[in-house]
């Protein structure tokens, strides 16, 4: 079943009652996968159908690729910069991915989830390694697995971004990126996109309404039973 539209009256996740009122605090969302296997589009569809969601925008210091902005898609960064920011304790995980350094900045994502916003993150076993170690209570984690590994290969070559030897390095690292699927919360396997999809989006609403991401519940429920 098709999960209906999430609109921002929703998705704030505030009760006003004469007694109390219960907010939510916000999510880390994290999706991995190898190279070619899916989180990037399930990702922007995510963020799409839901504007509760925001992207977290990482530092890194590989060039930039064509078509993409700065500060939308990542934000360029020199080594020394990135270096600086690690020192500073101003990422809270980063991680050297095929020679170059990806980071998430702290603090515009500990702001969003103060404010009951969720924040999606598009990073490997790496990151979300360090992720649930500093905030494993705000971190839910959904490793999306290519069907086969041959389909794994057609959309990597599919998608003209690569020559042949740099599909062939991706490759071989995706068996090394796949051995970390059972650290995850949640595995999606990604044979239809729209199924994937609505698969993510069902695991981002039930984790919403965990009780420990629910502040003020205790203090609600205690009023109900007092018959306030």
């Amino acid at each position: 079943m098709a999960l209906l539209p999430v609109t921002r009256f929703l998705t704030d996740m505030t009760s006003s009652h004469p007694f109390g009122e219960i907010k939510r605090r916000g999510l880390m969302l994290v999706l991995s996968s190898p190279s070619g296997a899916g989180k990037t589009t399930i990702s922007r569809a995510i963020l799409a159908a839901d504007s509760n969601v925001s992207m977290s925008v990482s530092c890194t210091t590989r060039k930039k690729r064509p078509g993409e902005v700065a500060g939308v898609d990542y934000h360029f960064v020199s080594g020394e910069e990135f270096n600086l920011m690690v020192n500073r304790g101003e990422l809270l995980e980063f991680a050297r991915v095929f020679d170059n350094m990806y980071g998430t900045p702290r603090e515009p994502v500990e702001q969003s989830l103060r404010m009951g916003g969720d924040v999606l993150f598009d990073i490997d076993w790496q990151g979300t390694q360090q992720l649930a170690e500093k905030a494993r209570d705000d971190l839910v984690s959904v490793f999306i697995l290519p069907p086969s590994a041959r389909e794994l290969e057609r959309r990597l070559i599919a998608r003209a971004r690569d020559d042949k030897a740099e599909i062939g390095r991706r490759m071989e690292r995706a068996s090394d990126e796949m051995s970390h699927w059972a650290e995850y919360d949640y595995v999606v396997v990604n044979r239809n996109l729209r199924d994937s999809v609505e698969k993510v989006r069902a695991i981002l609403e039930s984790e919403r309404l965990h009780r420990r991401r629910q502040e003020g519940l205790a203090d609600f429920v205690r009023q109900l039973q007092q018959g306030v």
